[in-house]
C-alpha cells in the first residue's frame, strides 16, 4: 500500500471516529447550546426546541461517555443538575464556526433560492 492510499485511509478512520461522537441530528445543536455557557435540562430543552426529554436525556449521556460534556450535581433542594462542554468539547468551537458559516452559505444559496 502506498503512502497516499495509507493516509487517506487514516484520515477516513479519524473521520469516522468524530462523525461517531457527533452523529444524529441533537449532539451538535446540544453542543452549540452549551458554547453559550452552563445550562440545565430544562434550559437545553427550550433552547433546542423540538427536541423530547427522552432523546434529550439519550444524546446528553452519550456526549458524556465520550468527554464532550460534564454532568455537575449540585446538592439542593430540589437538586440542580447542570451540564457543561469539557476542553474536549470547547475545542469543537472551531469546527462549529466553520459549520455556522458553510451552513448560512447553503442557505443562502439553495434554501432561499430554492
Amino acid at each position: 500500500m502506498n503512502q497516499k492510499t495509507q493516509s487517506c485511509q487514516h484520515k477516513l478512520m479519524i473521520t469516522r471516529d468524530a462523525l461517531e461522537v457527533i452523529q444524529g441530528k441533537w449532539r451538535l445543536p446540544i453542543v452549540l447550546a452549551l458554547t453559550f455557557g452552563n445550562k440545565r435540562f430544562g434550559e437545553l430543552q427550550r433552547d433546542i426546541g423540538d427536541i423530547s426529554p427522552k432523546m434529550l436525556s439519550q444524546e446528553l449521556k452519550a456526549l458524556e461517555e465520550n468527554k464532550i460534556i460534564t454532568r455537575t450535581l449540585y446538592d439542593s433542594m430540589p437538586v440542580t443538575v447542570e451540564y457543561s462542554l469539557t476542553p474536549l468539547g470547547f475545542s469543537m468551537k472551531k469546527v462549529l464556526d466553520e459549520l455556522l458559516t458553510w451552513g448560512a452559505h447553503f442557505r443562502k444559496e439553495i434554501v432561499t433560492k430554492g
